[in-house]
């Protein structure tokens, strides 16, 4: 069995922007031509950056067409579709398909506590029923529940699930699945201040939040990692490191969306329980901004 990756190198998790009256399109699209024509090789549309959790389901199968047809084959569009009712995944996901979706993005399932044996069947469940790529999405932090390496390994054997996402920050974690998955699961960053050691171990790039203020930054550093040239991407990121680290002084997408706002990237507003970062956090933000030459 020989799989595929869907992309190599740096895919934004996209942000949505919404305005008191649903989702901004028009600005939806203007960002989506920002990161291609800053490198990017793939947007993440629904995902946690996007505040899938709020979004209603008309709202979602029309973000990912939108994603699909702006993207014009220019870059990869993927779906996040994960949700702790698996019926209500495989509905999402069926409609990414049919919208032209490269792949789809599985978080694990939240609240419900699955066991291990559970996170299988659902993951399998999905894959099982609709013929598109599948990235598995592993952030304990958020869900509750991580996957484990063994996990991985048997869903590794299902042709459609082709990789995770894996944001759990532990790098042994991830060496792990690299050693018992191999080629049958590509492995991505899915934390910025993870992406040069990920993509040491062969992690193929990163599925990244900062890229939505700094994609050109971030599709270098992915692209001096595929090149082997780490001391380089390390200095490169020693950089970046503050500010990799303000985007999440707050709930991420909270510090992301302030500050594409503060740059006149206005990403609209964030929707409830979301509300707008805190005074103090915005001055740690834009500092950290002025750090990498962002005038602010």
């Amino acid at each position: 069995m020989v799989k595929t990756p869907i992309f190599q190198g740096s895919c934004t998790a996209i942000v949505t922007p919404f305005s008191e009256h649903g989702v901004d399109y028009e600005r939806l699209k203007q960002n989506l031509a920002f990161q291609y024509e800053n490198g990017t090789a793939a947007v993440v549309v629904c995902g946690t950056t996007g505040e899938n959790a709020t979004l209603t389901q008309e709202e979602h199968d029309e973000l990912v067409r939108v994603c699909v047809r702006e993207a014009g084959g220019k870059m990869k569009v993927i779906a996040g579709v994960g949700s702790n009712n698996t019926l209500a995944a495989l509905r999402a996901a069926e409609n990414a398909k049919a919208a032209g979706a490269d792949g789809i993005l599985m978080v694990t399932p939240y609240y419900n506590k699955s066991t291990q044996p559970g996170l299988i069947e659902h993951f399998s469940y999905v894959a099982d029923r609709v013929d598109v790529p599948m990235i598995l999405y592993n952030v304990p932090s958020r869900t509750g529940i991580g996957l484990t390496s063994e996990t991985c390994r048997v869903l590794s054997q299902h042709p459609n699930i082709v990789g995770v996402k894996e944001a759990s920050g532990d790098i042994a974690l991830a060496g792990k699945i690299r050693s018992a998955c191999g080629d049958d699961l590509f492995l991505w960053s899915g934390n910025d201040d993870c992406t040069v050691p990920l993509m040491a171990l062969g992690a193929l790039g990163v599925i990244s939040v900062a890229s939505n203020v700094v994609p050109g930054a971030v599709a270098k550093l992915c692209s001096l990692c595929l090149a082997g040239a780490f001391a380089d991407a390390s200095a490169l990121y020693a950089k970046y490191a503050a500010f990799f680290s303000a985007l999440f002084v707050e709930t991420n997408p909270i510090p992301v969306k302030a500050a594409m706002k503060a740059l006149g990237m206005d990403s609209g507003l964030l929707r409830l329980p979301l509300v707008p970062i805190a005074a103090e956090h915005q001055g740690t933000l834009l500092s950290a901004m002025r750090g990498v030459g962002l005038n602010v």
